[in-house]
């Protein structure tokens, strides 16, 4: 035995050292400098096995200038005078994180799941808001706090060693981590340099130049099956003024489209399959917009055109909990490719954080959008069972979508920053198959590069100038084009063919993706954590408001959303004198798993579209009083008995309380009332509407259990 481990020792100095997985440094090393020495794989802990777990986390945006018991005014920002900023946080105002909420966060993901965890996604923002004129944000403090978290990160999942990462983690740019936020002029600049220096750890080495060009890269986070994406969203961004979108060659947004096309293909060719992560989400409603439309056009398309390879989509930014669905039917050819003017986009930029503007709207028409939704089948597992498509114009029966592939999906996380509570989610996927794969840790430091040669680059960007083939796309862009050759009939010139490239779909007889039917690597769902800190900061505040505004108490829900938001407790005084915290903790807020309304067996786009569908249900309408809702069928009447609740029509009886006429109150209706308290109190009389219950439930977990439920219903 002592021979033989001579020899391989030998072999090893000859040959040099083994090398580390990729992004592998030392602790104790600075961030700015590299590793001058690999440690052998062998002298780290035993291999893992794959978990079938990860996490997203995001949004963290510690701030060191936070104060307990400071201030939560606007002016003050939790950094000044006194008030009722809690130890953890001051949840639901608009104050960043304080650095206890940060170090509890890791110590209980230290705890709790890191061990039983494969990859992790962080999806950006690691720097404070700049909303204290006193102490306006620099890039010293940008780029601390973002070295900070990055060295807590790789402390927390290193191996027994302390000299290699255990696991993969893969970050990504949020608008806040540079200066001016939302601004990043093209690349390469003094931020991607800095980034690649404090990310080198968690950068696959072969990507880092191409992350110095653009900010974007990927890692396979498991060997040859699952490649995670970073992606710049800053450059996708509509409120970038450094750059414009995705339609010019010069733009990084359209260079860096054109590399998830090419990285999306050789995906396809490896027979791999992908996760796409990001800061700012394509969140698009009829009136608003995140992303450059050029850009969102782009990226729908290719979600489209790759869904054999697409997983799922994970984004931050926006702090609440929701989801997009993308519709094939809004990619617009004509607008990729030339012929159609984006000016007529009418849709404005939404603001920076959704919490602070326009989420009421927002929530509202994404759900007017999934009214238009065309719901799966129900049982896609039995085919024979399935309605017969219906005839098209020209006899030909359409094409039922068993799997809902008309749709791709993204899946927006909430956020550490308590601007409601701090969330957490640990995703699962489907890992059949998967037990006997090379994990991460254990590949080879070299992995296929991002550059290619040009030969191979020129492989791979063999899609042919041509339009789709053999599918369903190939009618509907064909039709687009002879519309527009109409216009040219009996003139010389002809109808523009697209000027770029429309990657081919899968193959015919391919069957669904991992985004669509469950198999290998899709995602089964995921559990949600949240701290709750109004227990845990455990403040008591006097009854009486030390400051107050003479309008606040008479604002709507909408006018609240655009002020500052002091938080559970603003304008109040904590009656102690120190912070009394309880324990920290975070707790179940809800899983897809086991809960009883979403109802979600997996995380499949089919899934989500059929949520989506059961959250924009309105009740049916009586034609006339004394007459009973009719159904098509019993499973739709069982359906609706679990989907509506009776509620009371508040608004009803606010009109009648609030009747001019009403002003002088008589005997009579004063004895009214009082045989009407005995029922209720106030003395109204409520009429009695259906409400949507998953509706309410999903605005219950967009704000992350924080807006009580008569708050809610204003929503309805």
């Amino acid at each position: 035995m002592s021979l033989s481990r001579c020899i391989l020792g030998l072999a090893c100095l000859w040959h040099g050292v083994i090398a580390s997985p990729p992004g592998a440094v030392s602790s104790n090393i600075p961030i700015a400098q590299t590793a001058t020495v690999a440690q052998p794989i062998a002298n780290s802990a035993a291999p893992r096995k794959l978990h079938g777990r990860f996490l997203h986390i995001t949004d963290l945006h510690p701030d060191q200038f936070y104060k307990p018991h400071s201030s939560t005014d606007e002016a003050d920002a939790c950094h000044h005078g006194k008030g009722p900023a809690g130890v953890y946080g001051a949840e639901v105002s608009d104050c960043d994180t304080p650095f206890a909420l940060i170090n509890a966060t890791f110590d209980w993901i230290a705890a709790n799941i890191k061990d039983d965890i494969d990859f992790v996604i962080w999806t950006g923002d690691t720097a404070r808001h700049d909303s204290d004129e006193e102490i306006p944000r620099s890039t010293d403090q940008v780029l601390g706090t973002n070295r900070w978290i990055a060295d807590k990160m790789a402390e927390l999942f290193s191996d027994s060693t302390g000299q290699n990462l255990e696991i993969p983690i893969v970050p990504t740019l949020g608008n806040n981590d540079i200066l001016p936020h939302n601004i990043l002029l093209p690349g390469p600049n003094p931020w991607l340099q800095q980034y690649t220096h404090l990310w080198h750890r968690f950068i696959p080495e072969a990507q880092r130049h191409g992350f110095q060009f653009g900010g974007w890269f990927y890692v396979e986070v498991i060997p040859n099956r699952l490649a995670v994406f970073s992606l710049n969203t800053l450059y996708l961004f509509d409120r970038n003024a450094g750059t414009d979108g995705c339609a010019s060659p010069s733009e990084p947004g359209y260079k860096q489209m054109e590399w998830l096309r090419i990285q999306l293909q050789i995906m396809r060719e490896r027979g791999m399959k992908a996760i796409l992560t990001g800061h700012v989400p394509p969140a698009r409603t009829d009136s608003k917009k995140l992303w450059d439309e050029n850009c969102w056009q782009k990226y729908s398309l290719w979600l489209r055109q790759y869904r054999d390879v697409v997983v799922s989509g994970l984004y931050g930014h926006m702090n609440i909990d929701h989801f997009v669905i993308h519709d094939e039917r809004d990619i617009n050819v004509d607008l990729l490719a030339g012929l159609a003017d984006d000016s007529i986009d009418t849709r404005e930029a939404m603001d920076d954080e959704l919490e602070i503007t326009g989420a009421a709207d927002y929530l509202l028409e994404l759900r007017q959008n999934w009214a238009k939704l065309q719901r799966p089948p129900s049982d896609s597992k039995s085919p024979s069972k399935m309605k017969k498509g219906k005839k098209g114009r020209k006899g030909k029966k359409k094409k039922t979508d068993l799997w809902g592939e008309r749709y791709s999906l993204s899946l927006v996380s909430p956020s550490i920053v308590p601007n409601y509570y701090p969330a957490l989610r640990i995703v699962e996927y489907n890992t059949s198959g998967l037990e006997n794969t090379p994990l991460w840790r254990d590949a080879a430091k070299n992995v296929m590069p991002i550059e290619l040669e040009q030969n191979d680059r020129q492989k791979h960007l063999d899609l042919k100038r041509r339009h789709l083939s053999h599918t369903q796309e190939e009618d509907e862009i064909d039709a687009q084009k002879k519309k527009k050759g109409k216009k040219h009939k009996g003139g010389d010139s002809k109808p523009k063919e697209p000027d770029f490239l429309i990657p081919h779909p899968p193959a015919k007889s391919s069957p669904p993706g991992p985004a669509y039917s469950p198999q290998p690597l899709t995602l089964t769902g995921y559990t949600q954590y949240f701290a709750n800190l109004t227990h845990i900061n455990n403040i008591t505040t006097e009854d009486r408001p030390a400051l107050s505004s003479d309008n606040e108490e008479d604002e709507t829900w909408v006018d609240w959303l655009l002020r500052w938001r002091k938080g559970r407790h603003g304008n109040k005084k904590p009656t102690h004198p120190e912070p009394d915290p309880r324990q920290f903790n975070f707790e179940v807020e809800y899983s897809t798993f086991d809960d009883k309304l979403y109802k979600l067996g997996d995380l499949t786009v089919k899934s989500y579209v059929d949520l989506a569908y059961r959250i924009s249900k309105q009740p049916k309408q009586d034609k006339a009083k004394g007459v009973d809702v009719t159904y098509e069928s019993e499973d739709e009447e069982e359906e609706d008995k679990d989907l509506f609740e009776d509620v009371e029509d508040e608004d009803e009886g606010e009109d009648e309380d609030d009747d001019p006429n009403d002003d002088e109150e008589s005997e009579d209706d004063s004895d009214d009332e009082e045989l009407h308290d005995e029922k209720k109190k106030g003395g109204r009389k409520h009429k009695k509407k259906k409400q949507n219950k998953i509706w309410m439930h999903f605005l219950t977990h967009a704000f992350v259990s924080t807006v009580e439920k008569e708050d809610l219903k204003k929503f309805t």
